[in-house]
Protein backbone atom coordinates (compact mmCIF):
# COMPACT_ATOMS: atom_id res chain seq x y z
CA UNK A 1 0.00 0.00 0.00
CA UNK A 2 1.08 3.51 -0.76
CA UNK A 3 1.88 5.72 2.15
CA UNK A 4 0.02 8.52 0.29
CA UNK A 5 -3.67 8.61 0.15
CA UNK A 6 -4.57 9.86 -3.39
CA UNK A 7 -7.98 11.27 -4.26
CA UNK A 8 -9.17 10.48 -7.70
CA UNK A 9 -9.40 13.57 -10.18
CA UNK A 10 -13.04 14.57 -10.52
CA UNK A 11 -14.02 16.81 -13.46
CA UNK A 12 -15.69 20.11 -12.50
CA UNK A 13 -19.37 20.10 -12.42
CA UNK A 14 -21.47 21.63 -15.17
CA UNK A 15 -22.57 24.37 -12.80
CA UNK A 16 -19.01 25.46 -12.34
CA UNK A 17 -18.57 25.80 -16.16
CA UNK A 18 -21.65 27.92 -16.45
CA UNK A 19 -20.38 30.15 -13.66
CA UNK A 20 -17.08 30.65 -15.46
CA UNK A 21 -18.81 31.40 -18.75
CA UNK A 22 -21.04 33.96 -17.08
CA UNK A 23 -17.99 35.65 -15.63
CA UNK A 24 -16.36 35.80 -19.08
CA UNK A 25 -19.61 37.11 -20.63
CA UNK A 26 -19.93 39.77 -17.95
CA UNK A 27 -16.38 40.88 -18.56
CA UNK A 28 -17.03 40.97 -22.33
CA UNK A 29 -20.19 43.02 -21.89
CA UNK A 30 -18.27 45.46 -19.70
CA UNK A 31 -15.59 45.80 -22.35
CA UNK A 32 -18.25 46.32 -25.04
CA UNK A 33 -19.88 49.02 -22.98
CA UNK A 34 -16.51 50.68 -22.46
CA UNK A 35 -15.90 50.63 -26.24
CA UNK A 36 -19.32 52.21 -26.87
CA UNK A 37 -18.58 54.87 -24.28
CA UNK A 38 -15.15 55.60 -25.79
CA UNK A 39 -16.66 55.78 -29.29
CA UNK A 40 -19.34 58.17 -28.09
CA UNK A 41 -16.69 60.32 -26.45
CA UNK A 42 -14.63 60.26 -29.66
CA UNK A 43 -17.65 61.27 -31.80
CA UNK A 44 -18.43 64.07 -29.38
CA UNK A 45 -14.83 65.25 -29.55
CA UNK A 46 -14.83 65.16 -33.37
CA UNK A 47 -18.10 67.08 -33.46
CA UNK A 48 -16.69 69.77 -31.16
CA UNK A 49 -13.50 69.86 -33.24
CA UNK A 50 -15.46 70.30 -36.50
CA UNK A 51 -17.46 73.10 -34.91
CA UNK A 52 -14.26 74.82 -33.87
CA UNK A 53 -12.81 74.42 -37.37
CA UNK A 54 -15.96 75.94 -38.87
CA UNK A 55 -15.82 78.80 -36.40
CA UNK A 56 -12.15 79.37 -37.28
CA UNK A 57 -12.97 79.32 -41.01
CA UNK A 58 -15.79 81.81 -40.49
CA UNK A 59 -13.48 83.99 -38.43
CA UNK A 60 -10.81 83.78 -41.14
CA UNK A 61 -13.36 84.75 -43.83
CA UNK A 62 -14.52 87.67 -41.69
CA UNK A 63 -10.91 88.74 -41.38
CA UNK A 64 -10.48 88.59 -45.16
CA UNK A 65 -13.69 90.58 -45.68
CA UNK A 66 -12.56 93.16 -43.14
CA UNK A 67 -9.17 93.45 -44.82
CA UNK A 68 -10.84 93.87 -48.22
CA UNK A 69 -13.15 96.53 -46.83
CA UNK A 70 -10.21 98.24 -45.16
CA UNK A 71 -8.30 98.26 -48.46
CA UNK A 72 -11.27 99.76 -50.28
CA UNK A 73 -11.70 102.45 -47.65
CA UNK A 74 -7.95 103.10 -47.66
CA UNK A 75 -7.98 103.42 -51.44
CA UNK A 76 -10.90 105.84 -51.31
CA UNK A 77 -9.12 107.97 -48.70
CA UNK A 78 -5.89 107.95 -50.73
CA UNK A 79 -7.78 109.01 -53.85
CA UNK A 80 -9.56 111.75 -51.97
CA UNK A 81 -6.31 112.97 -50.43
CA UNK A 82 -4.67 112.91 -53.88
CA UNK A 83 -7.56 114.86 -55.35
CA UNK A 84 -7.44 117.49 -52.61
CA UNK A 85 -3.66 117.76 -52.93
CA UNK A 86 -3.99 118.26 -56.65
CA UNK A 87 -6.61 120.95 -56.19
CA UNK A 88 -4.31 122.74 -53.75
CA UNK A 89 -1.43 122.56 -56.23
CA UNK A 90 -3.68 123.91 -58.98
CA UNK A 91 -4.84 126.74 -56.75
CA UNK A 92 -1.26 127.69 -55.88
CA UNK A 93 -0.01 127.38 -59.44
CA UNK A 94 -2.90 129.28 -61.05
CA UNK A 95 -1.84 132.75 -62.18
CA UNK A 96 -4.97 134.16 -60.63
CA UNK A 97 -4.90 131.96 -57.59
CA UNK A 98 -8.46 130.91 -58.42
CA UNK A 99 -9.55 127.58 -57.06
CA UNK A 100 -10.51 124.87 -59.51
CA UNK A 101 -13.98 123.42 -59.24
CA UNK A 102 -14.38 119.88 -58.02
CA UNK A 103 -15.16 118.66 -61.50
CA UNK A 104 -11.85 119.99 -62.63
CA UNK A 105 -9.97 117.37 -60.71
CA UNK A 106 -11.08 114.87 -63.22
CA UNK A 107 -8.92 116.53 -65.73
CA UNK A 108 -5.58 115.89 -64.38
CA UNK A 109 -5.79 112.57 -65.87
CA UNK A 110 -4.06 112.31 -69.19
CA UNK A 111 -0.95 111.00 -67.70
CA UNK A 112 -1.88 109.22 -64.53
CA UNK A 113 -1.55 110.17 -60.95
CA UNK A 114 2.14 109.48 -61.00
CA UNK A 115 2.50 112.85 -62.63
CA UNK A 116 0.54 114.89 -60.18
CA UNK A 117 3.81 116.20 -58.81
CA UNK A 118 4.09 118.36 -61.92
CA UNK A 119 2.32 121.69 -61.56
CA UNK A 120 -0.48 122.12 -64.06
CA UNK A 121 0.26 124.41 -66.96
CA UNK A 122 -2.04 127.38 -67.34
CA UNK A 123 -4.58 126.76 -70.07
CA UNK A 124 -3.01 123.43 -70.86
CA UNK A 125 -5.49 121.62 -72.91
CA UNK A 126 -4.66 118.06 -72.16
CA UNK A 127 -0.99 118.01 -72.01
CA UNK A 128 0.40 114.71 -72.71
CA UNK A 129 2.34 113.59 -69.77
CA UNK A 130 2.21 116.88 -68.02
CA UNK A 131 -0.87 117.74 -66.02
CA UNK A 132 -3.34 119.92 -67.84
CA UNK A 133 -3.39 123.53 -66.98
CA UNK A 134 -7.07 123.88 -66.72
CA UNK A 135 -8.97 120.76 -65.94
CA UNK A 136 -11.98 120.29 -68.11
CA UNK A 137 -14.65 121.73 -65.92
CA UNK A 138 -16.66 124.80 -65.44
CA UNK A 139 -13.56 126.64 -64.37
CA UNK A 140 -12.52 129.70 -66.35
CA UNK A 141 -9.46 127.79 -67.55
CA UNK A 142 -10.88 124.73 -69.30
CA UNK A 143 -8.64 122.18 -70.88
CA UNK A 144 -8.23 122.36 -74.60
CA UNK A 145 -6.88 120.12 -77.28
CA UNK A 146 -7.31 116.54 -76.16
CA UNK A 147 -4.15 114.61 -76.30
CA UNK A 148 -5.23 111.10 -76.10
CA UNK A 149 -7.48 110.20 -78.83
CA UNK A 150 -8.54 107.13 -80.68
CA UNK A 151 -6.92 104.73 -78.35
CA UNK A 152 -4.69 107.27 -76.79
CA UNK A 153 -7.12 109.47 -75.00
CA UNK A 154 -6.05 110.46 -71.51
CA UNK A 155 -8.37 109.93 -68.63
CA UNK A 156 -9.06 112.62 -66.24
CA UNK A 157 -8.98 111.28 -62.72
CA UNK A 158 -7.93 112.61 -59.45
CA UNK A 159 -4.18 112.80 -59.32
CA UNK A 160 -4.03 111.62 -62.89
CA UNK A 161 -2.00 112.69 -65.84
CA UNK A 162 -3.31 115.32 -68.17
CA UNK A 163 -6.42 114.56 -70.15
CA UNK A 164 -6.52 113.65 -73.77
CA UNK A 165 -6.28 116.58 -75.99
CA UNK A 166 -3.33 118.74 -76.60
CA UNK A 167 -1.64 119.77 -73.46
CA UNK A 168 0.75 122.55 -73.04
CA UNK A 169 4.27 122.45 -71.83
CA UNK A 170 6.10 125.46 -70.40
CA UNK A 171 6.76 128.04 -73.08
CA UNK A 172 4.16 126.62 -75.47
CA UNK A 173 1.31 128.90 -76.48
CA UNK A 174 -1.99 127.76 -75.08
CA UNK A 175 -4.68 126.70 -77.52
CA UNK A 176 -8.01 128.43 -77.06
CA UNK A 177 -10.10 126.97 -74.27
CA UNK A 178 -12.73 124.46 -75.22
CA UNK A 179 -15.32 126.49 -73.42
CA UNK A 180 -15.52 128.86 -70.53
CA UNK A 181 -18.14 129.29 -67.91
CA UNK A 182 -19.84 126.05 -68.91
CA UNK A 183 -20.80 123.73 -66.08
CA UNK A 184 -18.84 120.54 -65.75
CA UNK A 185 -19.91 117.43 -67.62
CA UNK A 186 -21.08 116.03 -64.32
CA UNK A 187 -23.90 118.54 -64.38
CA UNK A 188 -24.63 117.89 -68.06
CA UNK A 189 -24.98 114.13 -67.85
CA UNK A 190 -26.87 112.76 -64.85
CA UNK A 191 -25.98 109.46 -63.27
CA UNK A 192 -27.39 106.52 -65.19
CA UNK A 193 -29.86 104.47 -63.17
CA UNK A 194 -28.86 100.84 -62.94
CA UNK A 195 -25.37 101.38 -64.35
CA UNK A 196 -23.06 98.46 -63.68
CA UNK A 197 -20.70 100.82 -61.89
CA UNK A 198 -23.36 101.28 -59.20
CA UNK A 199 -23.84 97.57 -58.54
CA UNK A 200 -22.30 95.85 -55.54
CA UNK A 201 -20.22 92.96 -56.98
CA UNK A 202 -21.27 90.78 -54.05
CA UNK A 203 -24.92 91.14 -55.03
CA UNK A 204 -24.36 89.75 -58.53
CA UNK A 205 -24.99 86.01 -59.03
CA UNK A 206 -21.76 83.97 -59.27
CA UNK A 207 -22.42 83.14 -62.92
CA UNK A 208 -22.57 86.86 -63.75
CA UNK A 209 -19.16 87.84 -62.40
CA UNK A 210 -15.56 86.82 -62.96
CA UNK A 211 -12.68 87.61 -60.61
CA UNK A 212 -8.95 87.54 -61.25
CA UNK A 213 -6.04 88.29 -58.97
CA UNK A 214 -6.37 92.06 -59.36
CA UNK A 215 -9.34 92.50 -61.66
CA UNK A 216 -13.00 91.59 -61.96
CA UNK A 217 -15.77 91.69 -64.54
CA UNK A 218 -19.47 92.17 -63.83
CA UNK A 219 -21.96 90.98 -66.44
CA UNK A 220 -25.23 92.79 -66.92
CA UNK A 221 -27.88 90.96 -64.85
CA UNK A 222 -30.57 92.44 -67.13
CA UNK A 223 -29.12 91.02 -70.34
CA UNK A 224 -28.26 87.56 -71.60
CA UNK A 225 -24.62 86.69 -71.05
CA UNK A 226 -22.81 85.80 -74.29
CA UNK A 227 -19.13 86.24 -73.43
CA UNK A 228 -16.39 85.24 -71.06
CA UNK A 229 -13.34 87.41 -70.42
CA UNK A 230 -9.87 86.72 -69.07
CA UNK A 231 -6.53 88.47 -68.60
CA UNK A 232 -3.79 87.16 -70.92
CA UNK A 233 -0.80 89.47 -70.42
CA UNK A 234 0.15 92.51 -68.34
CA UNK A 235 3.01 94.85 -69.28
CA UNK A 236 4.57 97.27 -66.81
CA UNK A 237 5.91 100.58 -68.15
CA UNK A 238 7.92 103.44 -66.74
CA UNK A 239 5.25 106.03 -67.54
CA UNK A 240 1.64 106.45 -68.50
CA UNK A 241 0.56 104.25 -71.40
CA UNK A 242 -1.04 106.75 -73.78
CA UNK A 243 -1.99 104.41 -76.61
CA UNK A 244 -2.22 100.74 -77.60
CA UNK A 245 -2.70 99.21 -81.05
CA UNK A 246 -2.57 95.70 -82.55
CA UNK A 247 -0.95 94.76 -85.82
CA UNK A 248 -3.30 93.64 -88.62
CA UNK A 249 -2.65 89.93 -87.93
CA UNK A 250 -2.96 90.34 -84.16
CA UNK A 251 0.56 88.99 -83.55
CA UNK A 252 1.95 92.20 -82.07
CA UNK A 253 0.87 95.03 -79.77
CA UNK A 254 2.43 98.50 -79.78
CA UNK A 255 2.27 100.77 -76.73
CA UNK A 256 3.15 104.46 -76.64
CA UNK A 257 4.72 105.97 -73.51
CA UNK A 258 6.97 108.85 -72.53
CA UNK A 259 9.77 109.06 -75.13
CA UNK A 260 9.46 105.37 -76.05
CA UNK A 261 7.28 103.01 -78.07
CA UNK A 262 7.32 99.29 -77.25
CA UNK A 263 6.24 96.34 -79.38
CA UNK A 264 5.22 93.04 -77.74
CA UNK A 265 4.49 89.55 -79.02
CA UNK A 266 0.86 88.87 -78.11
CA UNK A 267 1.45 85.10 -77.88
CA UNK A 268 4.26 84.91 -75.35
CA UNK A 269 4.31 88.53 -74.11
CA UNK A 270 7.96 88.96 -75.16
CA UNK A 271 9.11 92.52 -75.83
CA UNK A 272 10.44 92.45 -79.39
CA UNK A 273 11.26 96.11 -80.05
CA UNK A 274 12.00 99.36 -78.25
CA UNK A 275 11.68 102.41 -80.53
CA UNK A 276 13.11 105.70 -79.32
CA UNK A 277 14.34 108.70 -81.25
CA UNK A 278 17.63 109.55 -79.57
CA UNK A 279 17.99 112.75 -81.63
CA UNK A 280 15.11 114.60 -80.02
CA UNK A 281 17.41 116.10 -77.42
CA UNK A 282 14.52 116.54 -75.01
CA UNK A 283 15.27 116.13 -71.35
CA UNK A 284 11.62 116.51 -70.39
CA UNK A 285 8.52 114.65 -71.41
CA UNK A 286 7.71 113.60 -74.95
CA UNK A 287 4.67 111.37 -74.85
CA UNK A 288 3.85 109.13 -77.77
CA UNK A 289 0.12 109.70 -78.07
CA UNK A 290 -0.76 107.55 -81.04
CA UNK A 291 0.62 104.50 -82.87
CA UNK A 292 -0.50 102.56 -85.93
CA UNK A 293 0.92 99.52 -87.74
CA UNK A 294 1.09 99.42 -91.53
CA UNK A 295 -1.11 96.56 -92.84
CA UNK A 296 1.95 94.43 -93.72
CA UNK A 297 3.31 94.84 -90.19
CA UNK A 298 6.67 96.13 -91.39
CA UNK A 299 6.25 99.75 -90.32
CA UNK A 300 4.88 101.61 -87.32
CA UNK A 301 3.72 105.22 -87.37
CA UNK A 302 4.02 107.19 -84.13
CA UNK A 303 2.70 110.63 -83.26
CA UNK A 304 3.95 112.76 -80.39
CA UNK A 305 3.96 116.14 -78.69
CA UNK A 306 6.73 117.50 -80.91
CA UNK A 307 4.35 117.71 -83.94
CA UNK A 308 6.31 115.02 -85.80
CA UNK A 309 4.95 111.85 -87.39
CA UNK A 310 7.67 109.20 -87.45
CA UNK A 311 7.53 106.12 -89.65
CA UNK A 312 9.62 103.32 -88.11
CA UNK A 313 11.12 100.35 -89.91
CA UNK A 314 10.38 97.77 -87.23
CA UNK A 315 12.91 95.15 -88.36
CA UNK A 316 15.74 97.69 -88.45
CA UNK A 317 14.56 99.56 -85.32
CA UNK A 318 15.15 102.87 -87.05
CA UNK A 319 13.16 105.79 -88.44
CA UNK A 320 12.32 105.30 -92.11
CA UNK A 321 10.92 108.82 -92.60
CA UNK A 322 9.39 111.82 -90.82
CA UNK A 323 6.23 113.59 -91.98
CA UNK A 324 6.36 117.28 -90.96
CA UNK A 325 3.59 119.83 -91.31
CA UNK A 326 1.36 119.74 -88.26
CA UNK A 327 1.61 122.78 -86.02
CA UNK A 328 0.55 121.16 -82.74
CA UNK A 329 0.67 117.79 -81.01
CA UNK A 330 -0.29 114.67 -82.97
CA UNK A 331 -3.17 112.96 -81.19
CA UNK A 332 -4.24 110.24 -83.58
CA UNK A 333 -2.90 108.15 -86.47
CA UNK A 334 -4.39 105.41 -88.62
CA UNK A 335 -3.33 103.58 -91.78
CA UNK A 336 -5.92 102.63 -94.36
CA UNK A 337 -6.41 98.89 -94.70
CA UNK A 338 -4.78 98.83 -98.14
CA UNK A 339 -1.78 100.71 -96.75
CA UNK A 340 -1.95 103.47 -99.37
CA UNK A 341 -2.57 106.34 -97.00
CA UNK A 342 -1.94 107.40 -93.42
CA UNK A 343 -4.34 109.80 -91.69
CA UNK A 344 -3.33 112.03 -88.77
CA UNK A 345 -5.24 114.27 -86.38
CA UNK A 346 -3.74 117.19 -84.48
CA UNK A 347 -4.56 119.99 -82.06
CA UNK A 348 -3.87 122.43 -84.93
CA UNK A 349 -7.52 122.05 -86.09
CA UNK A 350 -6.62 119.74 -88.96
CA UNK A 351 -6.60 116.13 -90.01
CA UNK A 352 -4.20 115.26 -92.79
CA UNK A 353 -4.16 112.53 -95.42
CA UNK A 354 -0.64 111.37 -96.33
CA UNK A 355 1.00 109.40 -99.07
CA UNK A 356 3.36 108.19 -96.39
CA UNK A 357 5.61 106.25 -98.77
CA UNK A 358 6.34 109.36 -100.84
CA UNK A 359 6.22 111.60 -97.79
CA UNK A 360 3.57 113.91 -99.31
CA UNK A 361 0.47 115.43 -97.73
CA UNK A 362 -2.42 114.73 -100.13
CA UNK A 363 -5.12 116.69 -98.32
CA UNK A 364 -5.33 118.97 -95.29
CA UNK A 365 -8.77 118.63 -93.75
CA UNK A 366 -9.22 122.01 -92.11
CA UNK A 367 -11.97 122.80 -89.60
CA UNK A 368 -12.97 126.35 -90.49
CA UNK A 369 -16.09 126.83 -88.38
CA UNK A 370 -15.94 130.40 -87.11
CA UNK A 371 -18.33 129.65 -84.25
CA UNK A 372 -15.95 127.14 -82.68
CA UNK A 373 -13.28 128.44 -80.31
CA UNK A 374 -11.15 125.31 -80.37
CA UNK A 375 -11.94 122.59 -82.88
CA UNK A 376 -8.69 120.70 -82.32
CA UNK A 377 -8.84 117.18 -83.79
CA UNK A 378 -8.58 114.54 -81.12
CA UNK A 379 -9.22 111.34 -83.06
CA UNK A 380 -9.28 110.06 -86.64
CA UNK A 381 -10.44 106.80 -88.22
CA UNK A 382 -10.39 105.47 -91.78
CA UNK A 383 -13.37 103.50 -93.10
CA UNK A 384 -12.76 99.83 -93.99
CA UNK A 385 -13.00 100.60 -97.73
CA UNK A 386 -10.56 103.51 -97.40
CA UNK A 387 -13.00 106.05 -98.87
CA UNK A 388 -13.90 108.03 -95.74
CA UNK A 389 -12.11 109.70 -92.84
CA UNK A 390 -13.91 110.44 -89.57
CA UNK A 391 -12.53 113.09 -87.24
CA UNK A 392 -13.66 113.82 -83.68
CA UNK A 393 -12.81 117.14 -82.12
CA UNK A 394 -12.93 119.25 -79.02
CA UNK A 395 -15.88 121.24 -80.34
CA UNK A 396 -18.20 118.21 -79.71
CA UNK A 397 -18.56 117.53 -83.45
CA UNK A 398 -17.73 114.48 -85.57
CA UNK A 399 -16.93 115.27 -89.21
CA UNK A 400 -16.81 112.89 -92.17
CA UNK A 401 -14.45 113.64 -95.06
CA UNK A 402 -13.97 112.20 -98.55
CA UNK A 403 -10.47 110.73 -98.88
CA UNK A 404 -10.26 111.25 -102.66
CA UNK A 405 -11.32 114.90 -102.74
CA UNK A 406 -10.67 116.14 -99.21
CA UNK A 407 -14.23 117.51 -99.05
CA UNK A 408 -16.33 117.34 -95.89
CA UNK A 409 -19.39 115.15 -96.44
CA UNK A 410 -21.16 115.12 -93.09
CA UNK A 411 -21.19 116.90 -89.76
CA UNK A 412 -22.55 114.90 -86.81
CA UNK A 413 -23.80 116.93 -83.86
CA UNK A 414 -25.24 115.52 -80.65
CA UNK A 415 -22.53 115.09 -78.05
CA UNK A 416 -22.66 117.57 -75.18
CA UNK A 417 -18.91 117.73 -74.71
CA UNK A 418 -15.64 117.15 -76.56
CA UNK A 419 -15.36 114.00 -78.66
CA UNK A 420 -12.24 112.06 -77.76
CA UNK A 421 -12.44 108.96 -79.90
CA UNK A 422 -14.05 107.69 -83.11
CA UNK A 423 -14.11 104.24 -84.72
CA UNK A 424 -15.86 102.76 -87.77
CA UNK A 425 -18.03 99.67 -87.51
CA UNK A 426 -16.92 96.90 -89.91
CA UNK A 427 -19.78 97.70 -92.32
CA UNK A 428 -18.21 101.10 -93.02
CA UNK A 429 -21.66 102.71 -92.88
CA UNK A 430 -21.81 103.18 -89.14
CA UNK A 431 -19.54 105.13 -86.81
CA UNK A 432 -19.05 105.09 -83.04
CA UNK A 433 -17.83 108.06 -81.00
CA UNK A 434 -16.88 108.51 -77.34
CA UNK A 435 -17.11 111.80 -75.50
CA UNK A 436 -16.37 113.65 -72.31
CA UNK A 437 -20.13 113.76 -71.80
CA UNK A 438 -19.68 110.16 -70.51
CA UNK A 439 -21.59 108.61 -73.41
CA UNK A 440 -20.92 106.80 -76.67
CA UNK A 441 -22.99 107.42 -79.78
CA UNK A 442 -23.50 105.30 -82.87
CA UNK A 443 -24.13 107.20 -86.10
CA UNK A 444 -25.67 106.12 -89.40
CA UNK A 445 -23.61 107.67 -92.18
CA UNK A 446 -25.01 108.91 -95.47
CA UNK A 447 -28.22 110.36 -94.04
CA UNK A 448 -29.81 113.29 -95.82
CA UNK A 449 -30.05 115.19 -92.54
CA UNK A 450 -26.30 115.49 -92.15
CA UNK A 451 -26.28 119.15 -93.20
CA UNK A 452 -29.95 119.85 -92.47
CA UNK A 453 -31.50 121.91 -89.75
CA UNK A 454 -30.75 119.27 -87.14
CA UNK A 455 -27.09 119.25 -88.21
CA UNK A 456 -26.79 115.47 -88.22
CA UNK A 457 -28.63 114.78 -84.96
CA UNK A 458 -31.06 112.47 -86.76
CA UNK A 459 -28.09 110.38 -87.83
CA UNK A 460 -27.62 109.17 -84.25
CA UNK A 461 -28.90 105.59 -84.03
CA UNK A 462 -27.98 104.77 -80.45
CA UNK A 463 -26.70 106.43 -77.28
CA UNK A 464 -24.75 104.24 -74.86
CA UNK A 465 -24.94 105.46 -71.26
CA UNK A 466 -23.40 103.80 -68.24
CA UNK A 467 -19.88 105.10 -67.72
CA UNK A 468 -19.39 107.16 -64.57
CA UNK A 469 -16.86 109.52 -66.14
CA UNK A 470 -15.32 110.67 -69.44
CA UNK A 471 -15.23 108.17 -72.28
CA UNK A 472 -11.67 108.42 -73.59
CA UNK A 473 -11.39 105.65 -76.15
CA UNK A 474 -13.66 103.47 -78.26
CA UNK A 475 -13.09 100.48 -80.56
CA UNK A 476 -15.22 97.92 -82.40
CA UNK A 477 -14.70 94.18 -82.70
CA UNK A 478 -13.90 92.80 -86.18
CA UNK A 479 -17.22 90.93 -86.36
CA UNK A 480 -19.20 94.07 -85.51
CA UNK A 481 -20.97 92.39 -82.60
CA UNK A 482 -19.44 94.51 -79.83
CA UNK A 483 -18.29 98.04 -79.10
CA UNK A 484 -15.53 98.53 -76.52
CA UNK A 485 -14.98 101.69 -74.48
CA UNK A 486 -12.39 102.87 -71.95
CA UNK A 487 -13.09 105.58 -69.42
CA UNK A 488 -11.68 107.83 -66.79
CA UNK A 489 -13.78 105.80 -64.36
CA UNK A 490 -11.03 103.14 -64.74
CA UNK A 491 -13.45 100.75 -66.37
CA UNK A 492 -13.84 99.04 -69.73
CA UNK A 493 -17.29 98.22 -71.05
CA UNK A 494 -18.48 95.94 -73.83
CA UNK A 495 -21.68 97.19 -75.50
CA UNK A 496 -24.20 95.43 -77.71
CA UNK A 497 -24.74 97.79 -80.70
CA UNK A 498 -28.16 96.25 -81.41
CA UNK A 499 -29.66 96.94 -77.99
CA UNK A 500 -27.41 99.63 -76.53
CA UNK A 501 -26.98 97.51 -73.39
CA UNK A 502 -23.73 96.73 -71.61
CA UNK A 503 -22.62 93.09 -71.82
CA UNK A 504 -20.04 93.50 -69.05
CA UNK A 505 -17.98 96.04 -67.17
CA UNK A 506 -14.32 95.24 -66.53
CA UNK A 507 -12.29 96.81 -63.72
CA UNK A 508 -8.62 95.93 -64.00
CA UNK A 509 -6.64 99.18 -63.88
CA UNK A 510 -5.83 101.50 -60.98
CA UNK A 511 -6.18 104.62 -63.09
CA UNK A 512 -7.97 105.95 -66.15
CA UNK A 513 -8.21 103.64 -69.15
CA UNK A 514 -6.72 105.98 -71.73
CA UNK A 515 -6.75 103.64 -74.70
CA UNK A 516 -8.55 100.51 -75.89
CA UNK A 517 -7.94 98.49 -79.05
CA UNK A 518 -9.31 95.25 -80.50
CA UNK A 519 -7.26 92.66 -82.36
CA UNK A 520 -8.06 92.14 -86.07
CA UNK A 521 -6.48 88.66 -85.84
CA UNK A 522 -8.25 85.33 -85.48
CA UNK A 523 -8.13 85.18 -81.71
CA UNK A 524 -10.62 87.55 -80.08
CA UNK A 525 -8.49 89.89 -77.94
CA UNK A 526 -8.56 93.47 -76.80
CA UNK A 527 -5.90 95.66 -75.19
CA UNK A 528 -6.05 98.45 -72.64
CA UNK A 529 -3.56 101.21 -71.82
CA UNK A 530 -3.82 103.13 -68.57
CA UNK A 531 -2.55 105.92 -66.40
CA UNK A 532 -1.38 103.24 -63.96
CA UNK A 533 1.64 102.62 -66.26
CA UNK A 534 0.24 99.30 -67.46
CA UNK A 535 -0.90 97.87 -70.75
CA UNK A 536 -2.91 94.66 -70.68
CA UNK A 537 -4.14 92.14 -73.21
CA UNK A 538 -7.45 90.40 -72.55
CA UNK A 539 -9.37 87.63 -74.27
CA UNK A 540 -13.11 87.70 -74.91
CA UNK A 541 -14.76 84.58 -76.24
CA UNK A 542 -18.25 83.12 -76.64
CA UNK A 543 -19.41 81.61 -73.39
CA UNK A 544 -20.02 78.18 -74.93
CA UNK A 545 -16.40 77.77 -76.02
CA UNK A 546 -13.94 75.93 -73.82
Amino acid sequence: MSVYNHRPMVPPTQGRLIELLDAVKAEFDQLTQDVVTVKAQRDDFEHKMNNQIQEMSAFQQNLIDLERTQQIIKKQYEEEIGRLRQQLEQIHSSPHGAPVTSSAQSYSGYPPPMLDSKPPVHHSAYPGPSPPTGPHTGSPHPVTNPAYMNGSTPLPTSAQPPPPGPQLTPGRSAPPPVKSGVPSTTAIVPAVPGALGDIDPESVPPNMRVEGQDWFALFNPNAQRFLKVDLLHSFEHGSVVCCVKFSADGRFLATGCNQVTYIYDTTNSARIAVLQDETTGRDGDLYIRSVSFSPDGKYLATGAEDKQIRIWDIAKRRIQSILPGHEQDIYSLEFSRDGRILVSGSGDRTARIWDWIEGRCLHTLQIKDLDQKDPGVTSVAVSPDGRLVAAGSLDKVVRIWDVATGQMLERLDGHKDSVYSVAFMPDGKTLVSGSLDKTLRMWQLGTNQAFGGDRGKNACKQVFSGHKDFVLSVATTPDGKWIVSGSKDRGVQFWDPRTGQTQFMLQGHKNSVISVATSPGRRPMFATGSGDNRARIWSYEPLNQS
